[in-house]
């Protein structure tokens, strides 16, 4: 084994981006075999993926980054779906890779990739049909559960928490993005195959139950029913007061207890959730209008919006001593903030990706540069890669689902390339994208299965292949 030299580090465009080695340890084209299960043992196969991924690695030029491709890019498909027929529509079941368990969020943003290939191979338009049909079925069982099993009557080694736990839930703590997720997972197989299929008497019952969850999760008039304590001694894993949170200032934003990162939210405002409801609502709002026909709950789903988005507005856009006026993480109303961001998304650096705000609003710039500096707490930086991670895994760490975000959020090259080089150096040789890696030792990392990571890494792939083709043809 041997390492390679540390980085030089170098300035530009106002940002630090780093001159990497192709890896943190020595690769030759012959140790580019494929990662990928035997055809046999794959959860299931697309035609259409397949090919993509021929025609992608053709146009690939840096070996190491066109191998990590095929082994990420189709991770989701080839070991964690689990594709069935029942009460005569399809269900797809979505595990997270080492857990069993389907996360609304995560399985939403691990078949996301694949959409724009669902016209190309029915087989696939399936299976994406049988996730939101999945997905549809574990709102309706409960609205504030962020994962589920696929036996309903199984019983979570959860079940002590001070929640209302049910069979068939795995974790219930309660997340704006995991419904959003859903709503845009169905929003964007609409839009990209035109099939309306999925929205049935059980989908329109759930995105019902979404926008009232919402609005409950406001709490102009009381708490509410939901509240949630865990008692293993790790205090991301409850939450304050009783289970309800810190105190808010009610300003018609949505509360939510966790973050994307699965740990508790220390204001209960948490704006980059905030923002994705405010896109997702706008685009269910568009469904029930053009193809249910049915305006009064569109105009639900629109009011909603508008609401949330003017109080974003209004309160979360605060002076930060160094940064200038930007988003806060989390606010309570009061006028208290926390400034950070956390590399698990919807954060603040993805708000382009998320569609609430373009890579050019101001606001948007001045937050992506405090989130991708020294101002920002979760920012580290060590001999093999600067970036974003977050207190889920604790400091030292990056995750990598943060570098693939700084990717896909901007037009410079040079800063994607910088993002190349560092995912390339930090996969410790396995050839694929962990959840995060120690910035000084990437064979300090933290689960080697995490499909969710796999897939994004694989979009941004097809990203750049579609708008900088020009990047793949170089050798990093």
């Amino acid at each position: 084994m041997i390492n390679r030299r540390n980085f030089i580090k170098k300035s530009s465009l106002g940002m630090g981006f780093f001159a990497l080695p192709t890896s943190a340890r020595f690769l030759f084209e012959k140790d580019f075999i494929s990662k990928r299960p035997k055809l046999n043992e794959r959860k299931f196969t697309s035609v259409a993926v397949e090919n993509t991924i021929k025609t992608i690695k053709k146009s690939i030029a840096d070996s190491e980054l066109a191998w990590m491709f095929e082994n990420c890019f189709p991770n989701t498909l080839d070991t964690t779906v689990k594709f069935y027929q029942k009460n005569d529509k399809p269900f797809t079941y979505v595990i997270t890779g080492d857990i069993d368990a389907m996360w609304l969020r995560d399985s939403s943003a691990q078949v996301y990739p694949y959409l724009s290939l669902a016209n190309e191979d029915e087989k696939l338009k399936n299976l994406l049909k049988g996730v939101i049909n999945k997905q549809v079925e574990c709102v309706l069982l409960d609205p504030y559960a962020n994962a589920f099993f696929d036996d309903a009557s199984k019983i979570s080694e959860w079940k002590d928490d001070v929640t209302e736990m049910k069979p068939g839930i795995h974790e219930r703590k309660w997340e704006i993005d995991s419904l959003c997720y859903v709503m845009r997972l169905s929003y964007n197989y609409w839009k990209i195959t035109g099939d309306s299929s999925v929205f049935d008497a059980d989908w329109k019952k759930a995105m019902l139950l979404i926008v009232q969850t919402f609005k409950k999760q406001q709490r102009k008039d009381s708490k509410g029913a939901y509240r949630f304590q865990r008692s293993n001694g790790n205090p991301l894993d409850t939450q304050f007061g009783g289970g309800y949170g810190n105190p808010t200032k009610k300003v018609g934003l949505i509360h939510s207890m966790f973050r994307p990162s699965d740990d508790a939210t220390f204001y209960p405002f948490l704006i980059s959730s905030n923002m994705f409801a405010v896109v997702s609502l706008k685009e269910t709002a568009e469904i029930f209008s053009k193809v249910l026909k049915d305006e009064n709950a569109s105009i639900q789903f629109k009011d909603l919006a508008k609401e949330v988005d003017d109080a974003i507005q209004k309160y979360a856009i605060l002076d930060h001593p160094t940064a200038g006026k930007i988003y806060a993480l989390e606010i309570d109303g009061f006028g208290n903030a926390l400034f950070m961001d956390d590399a698990n998304v919807p954060n603040l650096l993805s708000i382009p990706y998320l569609g609430y705000a373009s890579k050019d609003d101001e606001i948007y710039k001045n937050t992506r540069k405090f989130s991708l500096s020294k101002a920002n707490p979760w920012f580290s930086e060590g001999k093999f890669a600067q970036g974003i991670g977050g207190p889920h895994i604790g400091e030292h760490k990056i995750w990598p689902l943060g570098l693939i975000m700084q990717a896909l959020t901007t037009d410079n090259n040079e800063e994607i390339i910088s993002c190349l080089k560092m995912l390339k150096a930090t996969h410790a040789g396995t050839g694929f994208i962990h959840e995060s890696f120690d910035v000084d030792n990437p064979k300090d990392f933290t689960r080697s299965w995490f499909a969710w990571a796999n897939t994004l890494f694989g979009e941004l792939i097809l990203h750049l292949h579609k708008t900088k083709p020009e990047i793949l043809k170089q050798k990093f």
